[in-house]
């Protein structure tokens, strides 16, 4: 089965999840990712030659879509664009407790805007870079795979 492709916000957590330093390399295609809140930790394996991915987070696990922490991942090995300016705006945010509270990602994609606003980084760019990043990830059609073990 083919991932979908994420809500949009899951774009910027994964710039957060870098930006932060949540996200460490542990092989060649193999991560461990750690939740904002620093309480979950999630496994996740990418194989771009085979096309393959897999992350034990919810969306990737239960939703099947290509979850934050595979993005995140992807950042990290140079596949997708990583803005470092736009990473540093969003770092430190709860985003657990953004989806929790405001139950809409839309609502918490402009809160988020607002946050990187305050810290200097426009609206306008944000969504110029998610649309980038969203444009490569649709170009990899990656296939969920079972080859992650819980962290």
């Amino acid at each position: 089965m083919y991932l979908r492709m994420p809500p949009r916000i899951k774009i910027l957590e994964a710039t957060g999840a870098v930006a932060d330093g949540r996200v460490m390399r542990l092989g060649d295609k193999t991560f461990k990712v750690v939740s904002s809140e620093g309480d979950r930790t999630y496994a996740v394996y990418v194989d771009l030659e085979r096309g393959e991915a897999c992350s034990t987070d919810n969306g990737t696990t239960y939703r099947n879509y290509v979850g934050y922490p595979i993005i995140s991942s992807l950042f990290v090995l140079g596949k997708l664009p990583y803005d470092a300016e736009i990473g540093k705006s969003l770092t430190k945010i709860d985003w657990r407790y953004l989806n929790e509270t405001l139950k809409n990602y839309a609502l918490v994609e402009e809160k988020v805007k607002e946050i990187a606003k305050g810290r200097g980084v426009a609206p306008e760019l944000i969504d110029k870079y998610v649309d980038e990043v969203y444009t490569q990830l649709r170009k990899m059609k990656l296939i969920k795979v079972s080859k992650c073990l819980n962290p």
